[in-house]
């Protein structure tokens, strides 16, 4: 699939990516990172308290880090838990616990992650997982707004998501970006495949 612009989902991709470090060495990053950060300290502190585990991803490739903040959340009650993705081979994550300072290993695609072997760092079913999005776009059905990612072109969100929600149909699924990256029907649409976010976070606030 092309858009008008003669522009492949890889090229699409590359193109944002690009943007994203350009914009991560821009004069403006610090402070739309500052408030992105800040609206995930206020989701935390509204929603925070219904959530025992949370799953985060390690920043790469320009990424906001949101360590800290959810370092924070898990530190102020003893149930609540963190956890870090593992990509399977078949193209599935799996979630097992994190703590501060847990030694990682590189996957294949040079993403830190768990070590399988630590029997105290158990396999987990999330509550909420945090997504970085290399793009996003929305669309409306019924009056209802829906949000959509453009991720690294893998599908592991998409497949993990859809096995997910049957499971547990309570998970929140959090997508993670800036307001720049908002693509239009022309630039990309989401596909059948792709599994829709329940919440979007930018720097403008939280949006659902």
């Amino acid at each position: 699939m092309t858009d008008m612009h003669g522009k492949s989902p890889k090229t699409l991709r590359q193109d944002l990516l690009q943007q994203r470090q350009e914009f991560a060495a821009a004069e403006g990053y610090a402070q739309a990172r500052d408030r992105l950060i800040a609206g995930l300290i206020d989701f935390l502190a509204n929603y925070g308290k219904s959530l025992q585990s949370i799953a985060l991803y390690w920043p790469i490739q320009d990424e906001v880090d949101l360590r800290p903040a959810l370092i924070a959340w898990a530190q102020k009650a003893p149930e609540r838990k963190l956890s870090l993705p593992f990509a399977r081979p078949d193209k599935h994550l799996d979630f097992y616990e994190w703590r501060d300072g847990d030694t990682l290993k590189p996957s294949k695609h040079g993403v830190p992650e768990p070590e399988l072997d630590n029997s105290s760092r158990p396999q987990l079913i999330p509550d909420c997982i945090l997504i970085p999005c290399v793009g996003w776009s929305s669309s409306t059905t019924n009056e209802k707004t829906h949000y959509w990612r453009l991720g690294y072109g893998g599908g592991y969100f998409d497949r993990t998501l859809s096995q997910l929600r049957k499971e547990s149909p309570s998970l929140i699924c959090m997508g993670i970006g800036f307001d720049w990256q908002k693509l239009n029907d022309v630039e990309w649409a989401a596909q059948t495949h792709d599994e829709p976010l329940d919440l979007l976070l930018t720097e403008s606030g939280l949006l659902s």
